[in-house]
């Protein structure tokens, strides 16, 4: 089936109402509800949760990477003017990389460790444009190079254990950026790296979405990878969106108690030798999503209504969606 191109405009992902449910093991599991998504050309959107919380797949959903046991369905979805929604397998899998393109956290094992480098990314250019095996060679060495590989015409024909945890993470950004994608996932890119190669690798994401002018969609569940580079922030909780709008906005006044719980539990160096603050509890299961508000059972605000009817996501403030009944008093109490 061929794409079917949509009216141009500036929108890099709009996603309207995905549901993911998980069908295996004899019952069905709902892991993502009602997740509506927009990130322009050029944006930094960064989603943010814990473990658990529907973030990556959500982001396998939208790139097409579900399993026979998954069951996607989605109102509208839209990557870089190419509408999704009716795409046979075929057709998404040659979009993939092209059009949009989706960097894993685990560079270890995203990579082949039987091929070098070099054949891995240049692969990208002989499938997708039809080049020679030199004119693959001579685009990795200079994708290589844009991601800060040192010595690139050596090391293209290096195997990935040859290379350390962040270069290897510049590797699997230099693929995923080869054919100049509309569209950049970043699920969890830098978990497994110390802070001096998270910053690197934060500061490359930056500079490579000002040359190329894509949109990324930054997964993470850390509050200090999203205040350093996301210019809008999407909270997601039990498999919901809970609060989204401008970071600064969001980060500075929570409209959510989610979001002001995990503001909270930042370590603060002028509070040293103080007991660290923690959210109780834990996330619920997607199997086990308890009644009204999924928060409530952790939520120093819950109130019998919390724990009865669930709050839809509606906007509290202009440009701000937050799903709580008690949003207005939370920000009140802020602006104290």
């Amino acid at each position: 089936m061929e794409p079917k191109l949509t009216t141009p405009g500036t929108s890099a992902l709009r996603v309207r109402d995905l549901n993911v449910t998980f069908t295996g093991g004899g019952r069905e599991v709902r892991a993502v509800q009602n997740i509506d998504l927009d990130v322009a050309r050029g944006e930094f959107v960064a989603l943010l949760g814990e473990s658990g919380s529907g973030k990556s797949v959500t982001a396998r959903a939208v790139m097409g990477l579900t399993d026979e046991h998954t069951r996607v369905e989605v109102s509208e979805l839209v990557v870089a003017g190419v509408d999704l929604k009716h795409l046979d397998d075929e057709a998404r899998r040659l979009l993939r990389g092209d059009r949009m393109s989706l960097v894993l956290q685990d560079a270890l094992s995203a990579l082949n460790p039987v091929m070098t480098i070099g054949r891995q990314i240049g692969e990208l250019f002989r499938v997708h444009r039809g080049a020679t095996a030199k004119q693959a060679r001579a685009s990795a060495i200079e994708l290589l190079a844009l991601v800060g590989i040192p010595s690139p015409t050596s090391r293209v024909d290096d195997y990935p254990h040859q290379f350390s945890g962040g270069m290897r993470q510049r590797i699997l950004i230099a693929m995923a950026i080869a054919l100049e994608p509309e569209m950049l996932i970043a699920d969890e890119p830098t978990t497994a790296l110390d802070v001096t190669v998270q910053a690197q690798i934060l500061d490359l994401l930056g500079n490579l979405r000002g040359q190329l002018g894509m949109g990324i969609l930054l997964i993470t569940h850390d509050l200090g990878v999203v205040m350093e580079v996301a210019d809008r922030l999407a909270v997601m909780y039990a498999g919901r969106l809970v609060e989204r709008g401008d970071t600064d906005t969001v980060l500075n006044r929570p409209a959510h108690p989610y979001t002001e719980a995990l503001l909270r539990s930042i370590p603060q160096a002028a509070g040293r030798g103080e007991r660290l603050l923690t959210i109780p509890g834990s996330p619920p299961s997607p199997a086990q999503t308890p009644p009204g508000c999924p928060f409530n059972p952790r939520c120093r605000l819950a109130i019998d209504l919390c724990r009865s009817v669930r709050p839809p996501l509606v906007e509290v403030t202009p440009d701000r969606d937050a799903a709580c009944h008690r949003s207005e008093e939370l920000l009140s109490e802020s602006a104290a």
